[in-house]
């Protein structure tokens, strides 16, 4: 750590401005472009901090960090919990399957327990959209959406965002492509969303089950009133590769099949899986991304997976340091 940063008690060796000033991180729909540039900024500064032979700084020592999931999870749990240990932070993990949850214990009793209990953080993850956002309105913790419902998923597109920024560097005019089962995805929802903050194109690409409700597919991208940002649709994935700078594809959960949204994995293998042959039709060295978990061999051929333009690894990665910095951010060490 250089003098200035011991100096200053910030990993960044800068004190913060006031580029950031939110108490919560509900989406990125809110943020504004200057917000998220920050917080790529200041990741980039966490990387470094991760680079370092002992990779951890004091910054958020005292700091009590509560992963609160009601969904499954591996990398994001993971992730934010390895993220508040690199920072000095005490994290405890709820699984609400293993909680007071199971006894009948509401939503806002649980969060109530872990505030008076004294900690300062809640990382949670709801399978109910719109959760976080009744939390933030009745606690003092800062809240941290980890993912709820098919709402959204803000630090899984601010890695999103920086892996393609530090490949691509400014993101104005670039085309990324999002394929896959949009209208359950709360990834590509806050991808297009911080995508489009910072001049990104964006392209929803899907069959026409698996586009949400106010996408037109005529071209002309969002209906107005829809809860999406300006984005372009498209429902042939080989024309909406053409000279793409990056496609991410998501995963496809076979109960879509089973719900009568598909007519068969083969069929949307054979029009939607991100394979070589439609890979070609991107520029050349297009970014190949996926937010995990993968089914190769059905959104995604393992040959692509692996490729030298694959960057999937790196955004398990770079999912730490970005982590980092929100909780940084929100707390400055002085929650």
């Amino acid at each position: 750590m250089s003098a200035r940063a011991r100096a200053t008690g910030s990993p960044t060796g800068v004190h913060e401005a006031s580029a950031w000033q939110r108490h919560h991180l509900l989406d990125l729909d809110e943020l504004t472009p200057t917000e998220i540039e920050h917080v790529l900024d200041t990741a980039e500064a966490m990387r470094e901090v991760l680079s370092r032979e002992v990779p951890r700084v004091p910054t958020l020592r005292g700091v009590t960090v509560v992963n609160l999931f009601y969904e499954p999870s591996t990398r994001t749990r993971a992730s934010f919990e390895l993220a508040a240990k690199a920072l000095g932070a005490d994290v405890v993990n709820i699984a609400a399957e293993q909680s007071s949850v199971k006894k009948g214990e509401s939503l806002l009793d649980t969060v109530r327990t872990i505030e008076a209990l004294g900690a300062q953080v809640l990382v949670m993850r709801h399978w109910q959209s719109g959760a976080p956002y009744l939390v933030a309105r009745h606690t003092r913790l800062h809240v941290v959406n980890a993912g709820d419902g098919w709402h959204a998923h803000p630090t899984q597109a601010l890695l999103d965002i920086y892996t393609l920024h530090r490949h691509l560097g400014d993101l104005r005019g670039r085309k990324v492509v999002i394929v896959g089962d949009i209208a359950h995805s709360r990834v590509a929802r806050s991808d297009a969303w911080g995508l489009t903050a910072l001049g990104a194109r964006v392209v929803l690409c899907g069959p026409p089950t698996l586009l949400p409700a106010g996408l037109r597919t005529d071209g002309r991208g969002a209906e107005e009133g829809a809860a999406l940002p300006p984005v372009q649709v498209e429902t042939d994935l080989s024309r909406a590769l053409a000279d793409a700078d990056a496609v991410m594809a998501l995963r496809l959960q076979r109960e879509r099949m089973e719900g009568g949204l598909l007519p068969s994995l083969r069929e949307y293998v054979r029009l939607y899986q991100v394979n070589e042959e439609r890979l070609a039709r991107a520029r050349p060295g297009a970014l190949v991304m996926h937010p995990g978990p993968m089914n190769e061999g059905i959104e995604i051929a393992p040959a692509v997976a692996r490729s030298a333009q694959s960057v999937i690894e790196q955004q398990v990665t770079n999912g730490v340091a970005v982590r980092m910095a929100v909780l940084y951010l929100l707390t400055r060490g002085k929650a």
